[in-house]
């Protein structure tokens, strides 16, 4: 067989899976069909599974797909169709292209008892409700979240920059674009988390693959049973070194003249570069053990959004704040933060999303923003909705179809109407109309349901006055308030459990003159 188009092959795909995810991410004009978008996270493993288990069947059956893969052909998944595994190649190569440094591999034993000491922790606290360490280790998450919060940034501004210039010449298919980024410690992390995994992928390989990855120590766990494997004819070895110098895993042991199959990615290097062809891949032939997939339950986070109750409000504790006629404004206290619509509750949500920020990139408001505190640590980079950038369109639904695991599940517009997220709360001593004497009426003009009424207050003036069954928690009401956003007049605190509000009832607006009105 020739193996230099056997390794060409997998580069080939590796690279179309891997520019398809970054395509999907970074989608600006929003061009990308969702079809196509769920096309690629059905065949990551993570996403996969999560996706089948909520829907308590295999309605998602990619995890599958990829066990079987594994079990004929070894950790092809890896290497192939895994993102940040393919990041990490792309980081190794362009930084040997850059520094014109070669790097030789060499074998190594590995570190099993660190591998399997955090494989077992992820999956206790992923039984347990606590998924923050699958958040953070989870390949397909981690390359999300690299898309979204570094590389998408980049995208925006070429854009803008390609742009300004096309302007100039009255050509305006190409137009700007509004980016707003996350929070600076939320982009340091992944900043970080980038450079520490770009720099072990040069001098050591698939280390993390090997080591950290809760799905490569599962997935060697089975390619140790696999079909097909790569292995060395010691008759014809003659030691020369080459195949372990290139071996990205450090899995080839030259002095026993063995192959760490576990640890092997099935990249192929080792089998393009041996002149005395001493190495192919031969089918074992062993009765396959039985696997069994382990459903995962959910359970309560009480705890942690109890903490996360905690922290909000230490951050919330402001100095006074004073409206221009000197009266005291109150802070927002938001006891319960807002999970995206079609989360169903706050539990259950925290439970299943690994934070890959697939939603937080197709957004068209980017009201969806990576969560630090707002969930508690199980929650961390966690999207949730954040009116002080945005509001959610009334008729968008665009968060459930993309979700690759089935945290936030699909909606139709008119399922969408009715589904509250949480609930507005007036607070009349912030309000201009009470502290200044000024008509306003913002949020009740941009409240689609009608929730946010005008009342009669004194003289001429109108107060808003919300009613709170038929508020779906959009805010629509919250994010147009003209007052700064910790001291806001109106402002939504989520349902721990999303219900459906009552439908509005046709009501005859109050029309406020135009002379009155401040805008």
């Amino acid at each position: 067989m020739n193996y230099k188009n056997l390794k060409r092959i997998r580069v080939f795909f590796a690279l179309l899976l891997v520019i398809s995810g970054f395509i999907v991410f970074v989608d600006i004009y929003e061009l990308i069909p969702h079809f196509f978008t769920n096309s690629l996270t059905f065949i990551q493993f993570i996403p996969s599974l999560l996706k089948a288990v909520t829907a308590a069947s295999l309605v998602s059956v990619g995890f599958v797909f990829i066990l079987l893969l594994t079990l004929l052909f070894g950790r092809v998944y890896c290497s192939v169709i895994c993102p940040l595994g393919i990041i990490q190649d792309l980081s190794s190569f362009i930084y040997k292209k850059l520094t014109k440094k070669k790097q030789f591999y060499k074998f190594n034993k590995g570190y099993p008892t660190i591998k399997y000491v955090i494989f077992i922790i992820v999956v206790i606290t992923m039984i347990f409700g606590f998924p923050l360490l699958t958040t953070l280790l989870d390949p397909y998450s981690i390359a999300g979240r690299f898309f979204a919060y570094l590389f998408k940034p980049v995208v925006v501004f070429t854009n803008n920059v390609i742009a300004s210039i096309a302007n100039q010449f009255e050509w305006y298919s190409i137009y700007k674009i509004k980016y707003l980024a996350p929070s600076v410690f939320i982009v340091l992390v992944n900043v970080l988390l980038f450079m520490a995994i770009s720099y072990f992928a040069f001098t050591r390989g698939r280390l993390f693959c090997n080591t950290i990855c809760p799905v490569g120590t599962l997935l060697a766990l089975i390619a140790k049973k696999s079909v097909y494997r790569i292995n060395i004819s010691s008759d014809k070895c003659t030691r020369c070194m080459k195949c372990a110098s290139v071996c990205k895993s450090e899995c080839i042991d030259i002095k026993n003249q063995s192959i760490d199959t576990e640890r092997c990615v099935s990249c192929f290097n080792c089998l393009t570069v041996c002149s005395d062809d001493a190495i192919h891949i031969r089918q074992k032939k062993e009765k396959l053990s039985a696997l069994h997939n382990s459903s995962r339950r959910e359970a309560l986070t009480g705890i942690a959004l109890l903490a996360s109750i905690g922290l909000l409000n230490a951050e919330n504790r402001k100095k006074e704040k004073l409206s221009k006629t000197g009266k005291i404004l109150i802070p927002a206290n938001r006891e319960v933060p807002i999970s995206p619509p079609g989360s169903k509750s706050i539990t259950r949500f925290n439970n299943i999303c690994t934070g890959c920020g697939l939603c937080v990139s197709a957004c068209p408001t980017k009201v969806l923003q990576p969560a630090f505190t707002e969930y508690g640590l199980s929650g961390f980079m966690q999207p949730h909705m954040n009116y002080k950038i945005g509001e959610c369109n009334f008729d968008c639904t665009i968060c459930g179809d993309v979700c690759p695991t089935g945290a936030i599940q699909p909606l139709t517009v008119d399922e969408k109407h009715i589904l509250q997220l949480g609930k507005a709360r007036f607070v009349k001593e912030n309000c201009v109309v009470y502290t200044d004497g000024t008509a306003c009426g913002a949020c009740s003009e941009h409240c689609p349901t009608k929730a946010v009424d005008m009342v009669p207050y004194k003289e001429k003036l109108l107060i808003p006055q919300v009613n709170q069954d038929i508020c779906i928690g959009c805010g629509s009401c919250e994010h147009p308030c003209p007052l700064e956003p910790d001291y806001k007049a109106i402002y939504v605190v989520g349902n721990l459990t999303h219900i459906n509000a009552e439908k509005p009832k046709e009501i005859k607006s109050i029309v406020i003159p135009e002379e009155d009105f401040p805008f």
